[in-house]
């Protein structure tokens, strides 16, 4: 292999990009379980669709990880677990809360991508055998960082509240509908984005919009797939047509128009700001700190969120 000279800002970046690529494991969702998992409640947004509000916070030993928005659809035939929780606590809380309002089975649990705090509860519905939906992306993301959040949580939470890597058993590649009787769920395969593996769902009986964490609300955005990818997959929310969303992070159910303008403006901005820092040879050290500062009083956990982010996006966009 023949040497090749090295761009300052490149070799600057590089020990940074090697980070980025163990921060784009998204360690930030990894979720640890105590006493506030009492104090959760569902709410219910439509008929039959129930949602738990995650913390606007970090996973602290204190917060049960209740940092994502899960929930639950009772249809005619069964029940659809929509998010499944960060752990398998926090997924056995959740099938506690379903057993709660019906005892119709549980017949589907969606996947919507590959991070902890959305995926890790699965192993507390394997014992009702439920099709395990996700994107057909999603295995192959689990294999290569599945048994790595696992060992993190178990150093967090311990062996027993931990729970199994839990694979789709049924994956989308472009889009699927399954029918539960007296309503239809549309599934739709996303382009890298918030990472390689979203999907998301459409819910006829409520019209409802389910982008999990292709939609953000109030926290900042964490960047794990495509900054460019991401802006386009907004368009293609925007074009699906519900006017109401249950986002992956914020309130139970927001206006879904407005909701996307406000991310694709913090996306946009870190797009721009990233390449006029890689257009003025700026360090992706010193880019970190300034790129979409303008940002930092409209999301919650800026500061912990956005360096990252820039890492994240200067990576993809210094090779245009």
């Amino acid at each position: 292999m023949t040497a090749r000279a090295v761009h300052p800002r490149r070799q600057a970046a590089g020990p940074t990009r090697r980070h980025a690529l163990f921060a784009g494991l998204c360690l930030c969702c990894l979720p640890t379980l105590g006493r506030a998992a009492e104090s959760f409640t569902m709410e219910e947004v439509g008929p039959g669709l129930y949602v738990r509000k995650g913390l606007i916070a970090d996973a602290t030993p204190d917060n049960a990880d209740a940092i994502a928005n899960i929930g639950f659809l009772v249809g005619r035939t069964g029940v659809v677990v929509t998010e499944s929780g960060g752990s398998l606590a926090d997924g056995q809380w959740l099938r506690a809360e379903i057993a709660k309002r019906t005892d119709k089975p549980i017949t589907h649990v969606v996947l919507t991508h590959v991070h902890p705090d959305h995926v890790f509860g699965a192993g507390a519905f394997v014992q009702d055998k439920p099709v395990f939906i996700g994107h057909a992306k999603l295995t192959e993301a689990l294999a290569a960082r599945g048994e790595f959040y696992r060992k993190r949580l178990i150093d967090l939470l311990g062996e027993d509240r931990t729970g199994p890597v839990v694979y789709p058993t049924m994956t989308v590649a472009d889009t699927a509908e399954i029918d539960l009787g007296d309503r239809r769920l549309t599934f739709t395969a996303h382009g890298p984005a918030h990472t390689t593996s979203d999907l998301s769902m459409i819910d006829s009986g409520s019209g409802l919009l389910f982008p999990a964490d292709l939609l953000f609300v109030n926290r900042i955005p964490s960047l794990d797939g495509s900054l460019k990818g991401w802006l386009a997959e907004i368009e293609r929310l925007k074009a699906m047509g519900p006017a109401r969303a249950v986002p992956g992070h914020g309130p139970v159910a927001v206006d879904l128009a407005p909701a996307l303008a406000d991310l694709s403006g913090y996306l946009t901005a870190l797009r721009d700001g990233t390449r006029a820092a890689i257009a003025k040879d700026v360090p992706i050290e010193k880019a970190v700190t300034s790129v979409a500062a303008d940002q930092r009083d409209k999301w919650a956990l800026f500061d912990t969120y956005n360096g990252r982010n820039v890492t994240v996006a200067y990576q993809e966009l210094e090779w245009e």
